[in-house]
């Protein structure tokens, strides 16, 4: 399964309503989710560092209601990541090329644009660059808009993140049996990531996250990573699957011996309070009304203080999406939005419990994927 052209010529034709409802002549993206979402262009993976090309700012596109995106791309970056074969009528920015000149020449053939939107993860040289090529100009951010084009999903995306999610309940099966007294934190991150891949995912979502959290404290991002996992302990998982572009956020917690006082209560308070989001999500709802519902059983168990986290946040090309369901946010729900139903509580001294699956809202509640 995979998103077909049909399908990323009409987000643009989306997109290209939405521009003209807010009045803006184009729109300029970087190498990012919103430029996947419209365009197909796949994302690098993750890494420390940026890597670093010649004329590198200029890579992206110019999206124009009526015209398809017109690219503007360093070599190296056709050459390495594009396998050699730029999109068509993309402008080739060699090393050696004016990139400034260039990228002004692509800006300017927009025309007598009045205002032009910007996504969010430019990078300030290209936003300096635009100002110059199109000094009567003005910029003004736009990942705001591409975000409602993408927080519904279609029949393609919710059928590429259920096998996303479907790949992390299996890597998870499939790591269960390790946790197991003297095993670290490090080890089970390797087993959950090889479990992952081997499995199609093209990567993890997100950096892997497995903890405990009771008398002390085991932490596959710390020093004590590599320390022995004792009998009596819970450990916390928190980690995603990539399919397609598509993302999955997954959490269980898992016992080693026997349970610490409080422990059973508490993770029964956790799974209504999963089950109250999940049924809350409903179209019309406010996502706080929703992070609320979550809360609840949490807070008549008497445990609310260890309920230090939101119910969850939307997920889609990104990990985190908005809306997020927390108290802050007023975005009423939608058929076909797709959130994390991840209520968590922690008690210092003593365990940590926490659960995470993706949920699609639906006329009836959330359904999870």
């Amino acid at each position: 399964m995979s998103i077909e052209s049909e399908e990323y010529a009409e987000r643009r034709e989306r997109l290209s309503a939405l521009l003209v409802e807010h009045g803006l002549d184009a729109l300029f993206l970087p190498p990012s989710s919103d430029l996947e979402y419209l365009t197909g262009l796949h994302r690098d993976l993750p890494s420390f560092g940026h890597l670093s090309y010649a004329h590198g700012w200029v890579a992206g596109a110019f999206l124009v209601p009526g015209r398809e995106p017109a690219f503007v791309l360093p070599r190296m970056v056709v050459e390495f990541h594009l396998d050699g074969k730029p999109p068509p009528g993309a402008v080739v920015v060699h090393e050696d090329a004016d990139g400034g000149l260039l990228f002004s020449e692509a800006a300017r053939s927009l025309g007598a644009a009045r205002r032009v939107g910007v996504g969010a993860r430019a990078w300030a040289e290209t936003v300096l660059e635009l100002e110059r090529a199109l000094p009567r100009t003005e910029l003004v951010e736009a990942s705001s808009l591409v975000n409602r084009l993408r927080r519904v999903k279609s029949a393609a995306e919710l059928g590429l993140m259920s096998q996303a999610c479907e790949l992390a309940r299996a890597a998870m099966e499939a790591t269960a049996p390790r946790v197991l007294p003297g095993v670290t934190m490090t080890e089970l991150v390797e087993e959950v990531e090889h479990q992952l891949r081997s499995r199609g995912s093209r990567c993890p979502s997100f950096p892997t996250h497995i903890f405990t959290w009771g008398a002390r404290r085991l932490d596959s991002g710390a020093a004590t990573a590599s320390e022995p996992l004792a009998d009596g302990e819970t450990v916390l998982f928190d980690f995603g699957a990539v399919v397609e572009g598509y993302c999955s956020d997954f959490g269980r917690t898992l016992l080693c011996g026997e349970p610490p006082l409080g422990y059973e209560e508490a993770h029964a308070a956790m799974l209504e309070a999963q089950a109250a989001g999940r049924a809350a999500a409903r179209p019309g709802v406010l996502a706080r009304e929703v992070n609320a519902a979550c809360r609840a059983p949490i807070e008549a168990a008497g445990l609310g203080a260890g309920f230090r986290h939101r119910m969850g946040h939307g997920i889609g090309l990104d990990v985190h999406e908005r809306p997020f369901l927390s108290v802050e946010d007023e975005t009423p729900l939608d058929v076909g939005m797709t959130f994390t139903d991840e209520p968590s509580i922690l008690v210092d001294g003593s365990f940590g419990v926490r659960v995470e699956d993706v949920i699609e809202v639906t006329g009836t509640g959330g359904r999870m994927l």
